[in-house]
């Protein structure tokens, strides 16, 4: 390999605040952020948004959105509209 092109690759702790789940691992990510890790030595940290242990799809905790109950409003309320408008139209 040549040298100076490639970047560091070291350990990172990587943290999902969500959850309160962190993790150590190896990475070539830049960062400013530290955190002491549990081994006592002090390492890089990235924040995460969502991670493995907050995904829907790794807990199984997934929320079910009522679409079907959504779209059956909708067309009710619709219904109920046009008929309304369709009873004046027969009183002019």
């Amino acid at each position: 390999m040549k040298k100076g092109i490639h970047p560091e690759y070291r350990p990172v702790v990587f943290r999902d605040a969500g959850a309160n789940f962190a993790f150590l691992t190896r990475s070539t990510v830049e960062t400013n952020k530290t955190i002491e890790w549990e081994d006592g030595n002090t390492y890089p940290l990235v924040e995460l948004d969502i991670s493995s242990a907050s995904h829907p799809f790794y807990t199984g905790r997934q929320r079910i959105v009522d679409t079907g109950g959504r779209v059956q409003r909708f067309e009710s309320r619709r219904r109920r509209r046009q008929q309304r408008s369709g009873e004046q139209d027969r009183q002019l």
